[in-house]
């Protein structure tokens, strides 16, 4: 490895929670991680912190973005931002939140989230007694 590819790796150095969120392509830029993390949507070792929080290999982070909310473990640390394979080595997602964001999707997709408890339609004999039951009030 090169010169800059030890730094990048490196075990030993601390690198910002900020910083690290944008070199793991969670977010696009620093100060939309610095956003999130302000805005509470980033929670490390099941805390709020500050962006300025040094991140450790080992530690748990739970990232929430839209829909998706995401549990990852620190393995690599890295303070530049490069491809999206090599960002994925910086982080392993745990089971459980592979699971949970599956469920989440599926039901998501299904409709299942944002449609009431009823399967259908209302038949035109529901939708009569619907239209009778307004019209008395």
């Amino acid at each position: 490895m090169g010169k800059h590819q030890d730094k990048e790796l490196s075990n030993t150095e601390h690198f910002r929670l900020d910083k690290w969120l944008w070199a793991a392509r969670f977010y696009k830029t620093r100060a939309i991680a610095k956003q999130m993390i302000d805005g509470g949507k980033v929670f490390y070792n099941g805390q709020r912190s500050k962006s300025s929080k040094h991140v450790v290999l080992g530690d748990k982070i739970r990232i929430r973005q839209g829909f998706d909310e995401k549990e990852v473990t620190v393995i690599a640390l890295a303070d530049r931002r490069r491809d999206a394979t090599f960002a994925q080595t910086l982080y392993e997602e745990t089971k459980q939140s592979i699971e949970t964001r599956e469920k989440v999707s599926t039901a998501r997709k299904q409709g299942i989230l944002l449609s009431p408890a009823s399967d259908s339609k209302p038949d035109k004999k529901q939708r009569r007694k619907i239209r009778e039951f307004k019209e008395r009030m």
